[in-house]
This record gives structure tokens, sequence and C-alpha cells, in this order.
């Protein structure tokens, strides 16, 4: 039986965050695809270094398919960028987001080579959900989150691999658990997503 491996946070992993009872994103594509075997790979929490160590530790094998979605942690732990209070210039600012997007892509870079000869696709980070009084985050976390975006889709481009954009997968407020998770129904639409580029 044919395998799909998923890597990454709990974008894939997010168990935790659906309501009892409901499928998380695992299930939901085993569904989808009862031929196939899925496996789990993606950890909650999860950063771009922690599962290139993972692979680096446990590699995945030449034409399996892989489903890779990181980056978003890695983009949180920049996130005290938005509420900096430094007096700076549009200039100023712009550079600094062009140095996280470098650091940042001297992180996924080796994580894409790592996957070499698989059948991979990756996913954006998706928007968040920010409201009440987090809703002043929001565009600014979406500007923000461009610059990772923009890493993923030349790095995955240049490395030969496909790119499954979940801005727009994940675009109705349902589609969240909580600001920044897949609810059930969101997490079906990624499975859909997946299950649509298995099958060719």
């Amino acid at each position: 039986m044919r395998e799909i491996i998923l890597l990454g946070d709990s974008v894939l992993d997010n168990r935790t965050y659906v309501s009892e009872g409901e499928p998380d994103v695992a299930a939901q594509l085993q569904a989808e695809l009862p031929d196939r075997t899925v496996t789990m790979r993606a950890v909650d929490g999860s950063m771009v270094q922690h599962v290139f160590d993972a692979l680096r530790a446990d590699p995945v094998r030449d034409r399996q398919h892989v489903f890779l979605s990181v980056g978003g942690n890695d983009a949180l732990d920049d996130i005290g960028l938005l509420g900096d209070p430094a007096e700076m210039t549009f200039s100023e600012a712009m550079i600094r987001l062009h140095d996280v997007r470098e650091r940042f892509r001297v992180r996924y870079r080796p994580l894409l080579a790592r996957l070499a000869g698989t059948r991979a696709m990756v996913a954006t980070i998706y928007n968040p959900a920010f409201s009440g009084g987090e809703a002043d985050l929001q565009l600014p976390a979406e500007a923000a989150l461009s610059a990772f975006n923009d890493v993923i889709q030349q790095e995955a481009l240049s490395h030969g691999m496909q790119v499954l954009d979940l801005r727009k997968v994940m675009a109705a407020s349902a589609d969240y658990a909580n600001p920044i998770e897949p609810s059930a129904i969101g997490g079906a639409k990624i499975a859909r997503a997946i299950a649509g580029w298995v099958r060719g």
C-alpha cells in the first residue's frame, strides 16, 4: 500500500484543537484516500529546524509522497516585531522584515533539500483569524507572513516542488478552531486539497 507522509506542525497535527469526536487532518485524509497509508510525522509546535532534525534522524524514502506544512511557528517566534514600539522609518521596518525573511530562508532551504527525490508538496502559511482584542494584529500579520510565504514559494520552485497555498484553503472563520489552528472544517479542506494532489 502506498504511503503519504505528513510533515510539519499543528496545521496537520491538529487533533488537540478539533472538538471531541471530530477527525483531525490525518483521519480526514485517510478517509479521502482509503487505498493509501497516511503516516503522521507532523508534531504540534514544530519549527523548521525540528522537522529538519527529525528527517536527519529518520529520512523519508525516494518517490514517497510527502506533504510539508511548516513555518507558522517560526513566524510566531518573530511576532514580537509587530508590537515593537521603536520608532523607525518605513525603509528601516522593511529592512528588518527582509532580515527576518532571509533568516527563515537559511533554515527552510536545507529542509527542502532533505526531501530531494521524494514526491513532495509544500504548503504556504495561511493567514491567522485574529478578532476581538487581537484584531489589530490581523493586517500586519498578513503582511509579515507574505515574507515567509515568499521564501516558501521561491524555494519550492527552485527545488521542483509543488505548492499548496493554504491562504486560499483556509478562507472562512469556520475553518479555524482558534486564531491560528484549523478546525475539523478547515482540516477537511486541507485533506481534500492534499488528496487531490496525490490523485494527480
